[in-house]
C-alpha cells in the first residue's frame, strides 16, 4: 500500500559496469543512500519490490548518489531499474534538528500570508534540489506556485496547528 512507504528518491541510470546506479534523492537524509539495509523500489503502476542495500556514496560536487543492490551485478541489470523509485518503510523517519520538516508533515497545511485571517492555499508538495521550494495550490485559482521555503519568506511553520505563515516578495505569487 502506497501509505506504507515513503518516495526517497529515483534511479536515474546505471553507474559503470558493475551493477551500481545513480539515484536523484527527494530526501534530505544521505544515510537513506548510504547504509546498508532494506529498500524498496517501485515503477509507477506497480507493486513495490524488496531490494538491499549494499552500499552507496554521494558523487562528489553533485546531489547524486551511487548505490549498488544485492543481485544486481552488471549495467544490463541496473539499466532495468531506471526511472524506478526509491523507496522507504514509512516508519522510517528520521530526527529532525531544530527548524527541519518532513514533507507529510507540511503536506495539507493552510498557507497565510503575513497579517491576513484567510488562507490563501495549502502546502502540495516540498521540492529539494539547490534550494527547497515548497510547491502551494492557490484557492482562488487552483493554480501551483512554487516558493523558496527560507526563513525571509516562511518566518513560520506550526506543524501542529498545520499552518504555514508566508510573506513572499511582491510578484511572486503572481507568477
Amino acid at each position: 500500500m502506497a501509505d506504507e512507504f515513503l518516495v526517497v528518491g529515483q534511479v536515474v541510470a546505471a553507474q559503470g559496469l558493475k551493477g551500481e546506479v545513480r539515484i536523484l534523492p527527494a530526501s534530505d537524509f544521505p544515510q537513506r543512500f548510504t547504509e546498508p539495509g532494506t529498500r524498496w523500489l517501485r515503477r509507477r503502476g506497480q507493486n513495490e519490490q524488496e531490494v538491499q542495500l549494499l552500499r552507496g556514496r554521494q558523487l562528489p560536487g553533485k546531489e547524486l548518489f551511487v548505490v549498488r543492490f544485492e543481485g544486481i551485478n552488471d549495467r544490463t541489470a541496473a539499466e532495468r531499474l531506471v526511472h524506478q523509485e526509491l523507496l522507504v518503510a514509512a516508519e522510517d523517519i528520521p530526527e529532525l534538528e531544530e527548524g527541519e520538516f518532513h514533507i507529510v508533515d507540511l503536506q495539507g497545511s493552510n498557507v497565510y500570508l503575513l497579517h491576513e485571517k484567510n488562507p490563501i492555499g495549502t502546502v502540495v508538495d516540498l521540492h529539494h534540489g539547490g534550494n527547497d521550494l515548497l510547491e502551494i495550490e492557490i484557492k482562488k485559482t487552483k493554480k501551483h506556485v512554487l516558493i523558496p521555503f527560507v526563513t525571509a519568506i516562511v518566518p513560520t511553520v506550526d506543524i501542529n496547528n498545520k499552518v504555514i505563515i508566508i510573506d513572499p516578495p511582491k510578484g511572486l505569487l503572481d507568477i
